[in-house]
């Protein structure tokens, strides 16, 4: 018997592998250098120096927990891989197996209804048999102008999925199809094509109307803030009537929202997703799930088949969790201020996390196996235990068995009985004593429900892949104001350390049912809000004040431990501009990462970590904010200039503004004593280090000094700001002045 040609295959780079190999072995040593500098201080007798002991310590642990950080970086950096796939090998449309799609939607007045509909009608026009398709619209927010909308959307879908099939379309989405200057034709020219390309394009503008018109018709109502918090169970099978019977089959509509009550707690995104793993159980019982964020597209219709290389390739072993592809974005301009389209994990450290175990779940994009949700069982299983982990309903527990099949459809009339057990299955009290979200579909544990929930599956041994094609498979709308990226950072630095500090940190929870590398790859991901808001906050004021107190913290520069810390910070900074160059970025795009990531360590990570500190004193709540995706035209502007937005909380400003003033007032003075006293007692050999700290940090930063004083549109930082920072400054250095005299 002929052996069967491989699906897929990965590519080792091994190039990467030596560089990134080497590069953290000669950086480690410089590390080991550096820790050894900073202990021999503590072992001097007190006559022999004159610098405080406390500001050395602090120091020397903003010194260690940055390197702690970068440690744990480095696990991404040991085996990258690169993935193909080869789809044109899939067995027949018949052996395919079936595929559900989830979309959920949580506030239709942070996320335009045209958007969500295109993310629907996409999905519905993907490449694969459209029997074995079924989307699922998860509306959080109970709006009744959603289901109109998608009712709409599934009216559009009628034709514009057969269109899309007879010319062979590469663009799955109507908007980027009918916007694009390209005109994809697919293997069709002619008079026929253009005329059925026109009436195609009047259709869609016909739904942007009626979907504006239901939008603006429903914000007059007043009642959507009390239906979003207080609405019952509303299900919907949206193509179960078919008026037409010589039309092409469609994929299969169903719109979903679960039952909201103020005294019940609804788990965010997670909660709506175990939901939808209940009521499509019933419906469709799919065993493969596709995931999508409501505002991200199917860009190529291809995506379903080329995660299907995995899944139906008898040499792929069984334990493939899910195919997880990058989130892309088709609203970022080449400069990219706020790194909106999150470029270095997804362009770098899950290419590593892949060669190690697979990448954790990202939020959207991918495709995961049900089984590796919910489990498998027997009919041999006994019924109450079942009940006791899945809930009561006896139709679902059915759905549990293998080779079940759901007869909901028949000859497309739906089963009214099998709607209102459905309905059960979304109620607020159906998951009560059981273990959903402890041990059972997406967990509860925190608001990053993608990463926990990732992290709990390659803790039972699953795995993942990551894959990256040329063309990006989805495209969504990434948010491009700083208030906007602010808030959705504290969120997911919030999430992370709420996992880092507790019972389930990857460092205990991790080591025994993972590769070391793996799970320092979770730890990295988990500590890092932490790590990198202490120590950058150390790094922004200890050496500033002693810099204003004339108290040296590094070496002069005639010692041969200033080396040291030359070494390090050129080693950095050529690694991470060798790994952006590579990745297809250029210097202003390095330069725009760094900026960025000590911004974010700075407002979200603080303020994120804080979060998780309240939470666990009982003085704050766990709370979730869906990020605002309604395009500012202004906004916009202003990014794709490569202007930062500053029209953002006092919260997020004060702390950057306060780091500016401090490092302004620390280095004039510096250069003030420096000219004054003509570098008597060699101030500036013994000051260099910290100068040249304080001058790095306001040059990497000078879009901040740039809002403050440069800058009077209505995006600059606003006076108050300033001169309330400027009084937290002030007390900063009066403060630190009194401590370290």
């Amino acid at each position: 018997m002929e052996k069967s040609v491989p699906l897929h295959v990965y590519h080792v780079n091994k190039t990467s592998i030596i560089i990134n190999r080497a590069h953290a072995f000669l950086h480690s040593i410089a590390l080991l250098f550096l820790i050894h500098y900073r202990l021999s201080f503590f072992f001097q007798h007190p006559k022999n120096t004159t610098i405080p002991t406390l500001p050395w310590l602090l120091i020397f642990v903003s010194e260690l927990l940055l390197s702690l950080a970068w440690l744990f970086t480095q696990s991404y950096r040991w085996r990258p891989v690169t993935r193909t796939v080869f789809p044109e090998r899939l067995p027949a449309d018949d052996k395919l197996p079936a595929i559900d799609v989830f979309i959920c939607t949580a506030d239709p007045n942070k996320e335009p209804s045209v958007e969500v509909m295109n993310t629907v009608v996409s999905a519905m026009a993907l490449d694969y048999p459209p029997e074995k398709l079924h989307v699922y619209v998860s509306d959080d927010a109970g709006s009744d102008a959603t289901l109109r909308c998608t009712k709409e959307a599934w009216n559009f879908a009628r034709y514009w999925v057969p269109f899309c099939r007879k010319y062979d379309l590469v663009t799955a989405c109507p908007d980027v199809y009918f916007s694009s200057s390209e005109v994809d034709s697919g293997n069709f020219e002619g008079s026929e094509f253009k005329a059925a390309r026109t009436k195609m394009e009047e259709k869609y503008e016909v739904l942007k109307q009626e979907i504006r018109r239901i939008v603006q018709q429903h914000s007059t109502t007043g009642d959507a803030l009390h239906n979003a918090r207080n609405h019952p169970s509303i299900l919907e099978v949206i193509n179960e009537h078919s008026k037409e019977e010589d039309e092409v089959k469609i994929p299969l509509l169903v719109y979903v929202s679960r039952e909201k009550r103020p005294s019940h707690h609804h788990n965010f995104k997670a909660g709506a997703l175990n939901v939808l793993l209940r009521v499509s159980a019933i419906i469709s019982n799919s065993p493969y799930i596709l995931m999508l964020d409501c505002d991200m597209y199917c860009n190529d219709p291809t995506s379903v088949r080329q995660a299907m290389c995995y899944y139906c390739d008898p040499q792929t072993p069984s334990s493939i969790a899910f195919v997880q592809f990058p989130q892309t974005f088709r609203n970022i301009c080449q400069d990219d201020i706020y790194d909106s389209q999150i470029r270095h994990l997804f362009k770098i450290l899950w290419h590593g996390f892949d060669g190690v175990g697979g990448p954790t779940i990202s939020g959207s994009n991918l495709y995961i196996k049900r089984e590796a949700l919910l489990g498998s069982f027997s009919k041999q299983q006994e019924l109450m235990a079942l009940k006791r982990s899945f809930g009561p309903s006896n139709d679902f527990i059915k759905t549990l068995v293998e080779e079940y099949k759901p007869g909901f459809i028949n000859d497309g009339e739906s089963s009214r009985m099998l709607l209102e057990k459905a309905n059960v299955l979304a109620s607020c009290s159906y998951e009560h004593q059981t273990s959903w979200g402890s041990t059972v579909g997406f967990l509860y544990f925190c608001v990053v429900e993608d990463y926990f929930t990732g992290f709990s599956l390659h803790r039972k041994g699953w795995k993942s892949v990551y894959l990256y094609p040329k063309k990006p498979q989805f495209l969504g709308t990434a948010t491009t104001n700083f208030n906007e990226v602010s808030i959705q950072w504290t969120r997911w630095a919030s999430g992370l350390t709420s996992v880092a500090i507790s019972k389930f940190c990857p460092l205990i929870y991790g080591p025994l049912k993972m590769s070391w590398v793996q799970f320092m790859c979770y730890s990295e991901l988990a500590f890092m809000p932490l790590l990198n808001c202490l120590s950058l906050w150390g790094f922004a004021f200890i050496p500033q004040l002693c810099l204003f107190n004339d108290i040296p913290l590094y070496p002069k520069v005639s010692d041969s431990s200033f080396n040291i810390f030359f070494i390090i910070f050129v080693s950095a900074i050529l690694k991470s501009l060798y790994e952006v160059v590579t990745t297809g970025g250029q210097v202003r795009t390095w330069r725009n990462d760094w900026r960025i990531w000590m911004m974010r360590s700075i407002t979200s990570y603080f303020y994120g970590s804080l979060d998780v500190v309240l939470n666990k004193l009982g003085m704050k709540e766990a709370s979730f904010l869906p990020t605002n995706k309604v395009i500012d035209d202004e906004q916009v502007k202003l990014y794709e200039m490569g202007i930062f937005d500053f029209r953002t909380a006092t919260t997020f400003l004060a702390p950057l503004v306060t780091v500016i003033l401090v490092n302004i007032a620390a280095f004039v003075r510096a250069l003030v004593v420096n000219v004054v006293d003509n570098d008597r007692d060699g101030y500036w050999e013994k000051m260099f280090g910290q100068m040249f700290l304080s001058f790095y940090i306001l040059v990497s930063n000078y879009t901040v000094i740039e809002g403050m004083i440069i800058r009077r549109d209505k995006a600059s930082i606003p006076l108050y700001v300033t001169l309330l920072s400027g009084v937290f400054s002030l007390c900063i250095l009066l403060i630190g002045s009194a401590i370290l005299s």
